[in-house]
């Protein structure tokens, strides 16, 4: 009998250790991409230097997303999120690992946490609370690996509610 199940592809780095100190671009989507989180309103609002910001209203389960991912930090040490953006459909998140590693110890941590691990947890958390079965599978993650790229990535982030409202498709061009 032929295997009628699709391989999912893979698509994390291999041989990567995503415990490792160092900075992640993360995206999740809803599922189906349905607007759970947010409307954006083009009632764009003045926040100085001729800087012009879309009014973003999260919904209650926009609210719950963003309170869980500001839980974060506590449930896991040496884990920051530096930065996040919540949009209708999806969420960006700049999330650092900066494990204060001992130079006499070499290796992973032995309870270290991981990307997947960290995202799982988030997910699993956010959909409980709500009560929706609210995020596609997987996620998208890239590693940031210089200034560059960080600062290019703040300012997609920054400037995503703007986009979203100025692009009719409503599509992902970071890259």
């Amino acid at each position: 009998m032929k295997n009628e199940f699709k391989t999912r592809k893979e698509i994390r780095m291999k041989n990567f250790d995503y415990s490792r100190n160092g900075l992640y671009f993360i995206t999740i989507c809803t599922k189906d991409r349905i607007p759970y989180l947010c409307t954006i309103c083009d009632d764009s609002v003045y926040v100085g230097a001729d800087i012009i910001r879309p009014i973003v209203n999260l919904t209650k389960t926009g609210n719950m997303t963003e309170y869980s991912m500001n839980q974060i930090n506590k449930h896991y040490d040496d884990v920051n999120v530096l930065k996040y953006c919540i949009m209708p459909d999806h969420i960006h998140i700049i999330i650092s690992i900066m494990h204060d590693i001992n130079t006499a110890d070499c290796g992973r941590i032995i309870s270290a946490p991981t990307i997947p691990k960290i995202i799982g947890s988030f997910k699993r958390y956010v959909s409980k609370n709500t009560g929706i079965k609210l995020w596609q599978k997987s996620y998208y993650d890239h590693i940031i690996r210089n200034e560059k790229e960080f600062l290019e990535i703040c300012d997609y982030i920054d400037n995503n509610p703007l986009n979203w409202i100025n692009n009719k498709f409503n599509l992902n061009k970071w890259r």
